[in-house]
């Protein structure tokens, strides 16, 4: 009988040979890692280079926090505001220009918009001021939003939660991709006392099929998982999976992020620990091992004093960067200036190159209108040209 290490191994040459391994030696290889993860992170490294070379990519963006009233309950979300909070964001149409204006004198290249689940089912406050800017719903304001930001030569990027199917196609014509993190596909996260019980949206079916939308759209979309909710290694296992069936079919998963979790105060999960920096780094390895070709993001503003490191286990970016606007969404993480990000990823042996909200190998799926717009600063290899983002 093979000793578990030789089982490992034999899994691992499968990979390095350009085969795929099933889910139960996915499994296996995390059980392993356990007790030996080196080879699994050199690995992960090996197939890393192997696809992507030595370019580390980033996206220049501001964040655009449209409206975070929100349907939904997280028990781990601390985005989401209530009316009368001081942190509630009701960005006015003003608001979008001035921000549209000063994030191109950044020389930014990404305009993120991002939203609350369906504010106006929940709020009236929401309805109201819809209302007021000239707007039946949330995904109209986006619409008009993306245009403003396009007419001053930024790139949109929406992700707005469970868009329909015709408000993707709307949201296409403007956006040059989308997201949605899946964040897990595990039922039992949506169970009463799990992190997931009062965010409906968040219900894997729901997600999965925004996905599968999205695909047969041809609309490339980020998605990714959230590392240390409570989940088993399995169930992220599991949540990698289900993206690599829907990039099979449809081949318009341009990005996967794993994203670590902390704790945050006033949440009911604030005496949850954090992810753990080696499992985290080994789920960061098994998502490269079981999608080699796949660009693999870990967010820097959330492993402040190590993310460098985790180029030797198989991510490939950064994510969106902004020397401008804070992460809403983790706020009390401030992003790494852009130029300590390619001096630290240069140390590591990497160059950082710019990149729009869509990846190169996904312009084919963008609107030609876009692409056009893109070329005015491209590098000729569908990356950003380094006169403009530095």
């Amino acid at each position: 009988m093979l000793s578990k290490l030789a089982l490992n191994c034999d899994a691992l040459n499968k990979v390095l040979e350009g085969r795929e391994i099933p889910k139960e030696e996915a499994y296996e290889i995390f059980n392993i890692s356990q007790y030996e993860s080196a080879e699994i992170f050199e690995t992960a490294k090996i197939l890393r280079n192997k696809n992507h070379g030595n370019v580390v990519t980033f996206s220049k963006k501001a964040f655009f926090n449209l409206v975070n009233l929100c349907r939904d309950t997280c028990t781990y979300c601390t985005y989401k505001a209530d009316p009368g909070e001081s942190k509630l964001s009701m960005m006015s149409i003003k608001d979008v220009q001035n921000l549209a204006k000063l994030a191109k004198k950044h020389q930014c290249v990404e305009a993120l918009f991002v939203t609350g689940e369906r504010p106006e089912e929940r709020f009236e406050l929401a309805r109201s001021w819809l209302k007021e800017n000239g707007f039946a719903n949330t995904v109209e304001y986006l619409v008009f939003a993306s245009e403003i930001a396009l007419a001053e030569g930024l790139f949109p990027h929406t992700n707005a939660g469970n868009l329909t199917k015709h408000e993707l196609k709307e949201l296409k014509k403007s956006n040059v991709s989308m997201g949605l993190m899946i964040e897990n596909v595990s039922e039992r996260l949506t169970e009463k006392e799990m992190p997931h019980h009062l965010a409906p949206s968040k219900y894997p079916k729901e997600r999965l099929k925004v996905l599968e939308n999205a695909g047969q759209l041809g609309i490339p979309m980020t998605t990714g998982v959230l590392v240390g909710i409570g989940e088993t290694p399995f169930e992220v296992i599991d949540s990698i999976y289900a993206i690599k069936e829907i990039h099979k079919k449809y081949g318009n998963i341009q990005e996967i992020i794993l994203q670590n979790f902390h704790p945050k105060p006033d949440t009911i999960m604030k005496e949850h620990p954090s992810a753990e920096e080696n499992y985290f780094k080994t789920m960061v390895a098994l998502t490269r091992i079981i999608m080699p070709e796949m660009n693999l993001q870990i967010p820097p503003n959330l492993s402040p004093t190590s993310y460098e490191r985790f180029l030797s286990v198989g991510i490939n970016d950064w994510g969106g960067i902004s020397p401008l606007t804070p992460d809403y969404v983790n706020p009390e993480f401030s992003w790494p200036e852009i130029k300590t990000i390619e001096v630290n990823s240069q140390n590591a042996g990497y160059e950082l190159k710019c990149r729009y909200p869509v990846y190169p190998e996904f312009f084919s799926m963008v609107e030609s209108s876009l692409v056009e717009k893109m070329s005015e600063i491209n590098d000729g290899t569908n990356l950003v040209g380094e006169n403009y983002w530095r």
